[in-house]
């Protein structure tokens, strides 16, 4: 018994050691000096590019604060909204910082951390339609950029509108405002500050927010890995002092402006 016995007990004992030297990817962040994060640049106030065609925005700055904790330089990684988590698992970048919904169904293949940010929705139409409310899109062609979450849920609405309504994706955000300002599309829903922002620059004439979409508050996280615990506690620390330093909070009036949400859902711990 004992020939076999030991063998075997050694090839445990190795596989714990190999296990225990294995690398999280907070140290392999850290290591290498850089921090890849995926962020959306067509999404305004949280992502974009000034005049120099520098990214800038929100979670520009948020990838920027999160290097900046870590002792690493950023590295900003252009990625459109259906790319962000398989430019994760691909492991073209490390994080997500890219104001990403936290669904339970996303939740299936990365890890989330608590929310960083969280969306009010808006219903911005073209002036020519008289859509007023998000109540007056029945029987409209509307759209949203495709697999987040406002589009998902403007969706299930249409198909429960029936005939006359059509809805239609699309890639970008600036794709959605551009069909819109064409008359391709007579009203989107997007977040307050997608649509605010894109009214006032003044690339797409002929459009306006005119309401509110009754769809939850949309809380969004960081994401890594679900398997990296490491590195998701310490991105979950890094959210928290965010709020506790007043970082947050001074963001929000660089690129938004007015009251600051609250991060938390009433009545749950996390």
């Amino acid at each position: 018994m004992n020939k076999f016995t030991l063998p075997a007990a050694l090839l445990a004992v190795t596989a714990v050691a190999g296990t225990a030297a294995q690398a999280d990817k907070l140290d392999d962040v850290i290591s290498s000096g850089k921090l890849r994060c995926a962020v959306v640049l067509d999404f305004p106030p949280m992502g974009m590019r000034d005049e120099n065609n520098e990214p800038i925005g929100f979670d520009v700055d948020y990838c920027n604060d999160l290097a900046a904790a870590l002792g690493v330089e950023a590295e900003i990684v252009e990625t459109p909204f259906p790319e962000r988590i398989p430019a994760l698992m691909s492991g073209r970048v490390d994080v997500g910082v890219a104001s990403t919904s936290d669904t339970l169904e996303r939740a299936k293949t990365v890890g989330f951390t608590v929310p960083y940010f969280a969306f009010e929705m808006a219903v911005t139409a073209n002036d020519e339609t008289g859509i007023d409310s998000f109540e007056a899109m029945k029987g409209h062609t509307v759209g949203a950029v495709a697999g987040t979450y406002e589009a998902i849920a403007l969706e299930e609405f249409v198909n429960e509108w029936g005939e006359g309504s059509t809805f239609r994706p699309y890639q970008t955000q600036a794709d959605v405002f551009l069909a819109l300002s064409q008359g391709q599309l007579d009203a989107t829903v997007s977040t307050s500050t997608v649509a605010q922002a894109n009214v006032k620059s003044g690339n797409f004439e002929g459009i306006s927010v005119v309401g509110t979409a009754p769809f939850d508050i949309d809380y969004v996280g960081l994401f890594a890995k679900r398997d990296e615990y490491g590195f998701l506690n310490y991105l979950d620390l890094f959210v928290n002092q965010q709020v506790r330093t007043g970082r947050y909070e001074e963001l929000y009036e660089k690129w938004i402006g007015g009251d600051v949400p609250s991060l938390s859902v009433p009545g749950v711990y996390r």
